[in-house]
């Protein structure tokens, strides 16, 4: 697998698990999930993501968006 798609898979278990978590347990839950969106609008301009930087240095192969 290349970082975007880990990248793109991780955030969406993140969010779902956001959104999960708030309607089970508690609403601040779903502040897991705004985080992660606001995470993935800025690296789509700036193209900064902690997770890309992480899995490059663990040796998983570059992407299109994360170089």
């Amino acid at each position: 697998m290349k970082i975007d798609n880990i990248v793109l898979a991780f955030a969406g278990v993140m969010v779902l698990l956001g959104l999960a978590l708030g309607h089970y347990f508690s609403p601040y839950w779903h502040l897991l999930s705004a985080f992660v969106g606001l995470n993935m609008f800025q690296a789509a301009f700036t193209g900064f993501c902690p997770l890309a930087i992480i899995l490059k240095r663990l040796g998983f192969k570059s992407g299109a968006a994360f170089k």
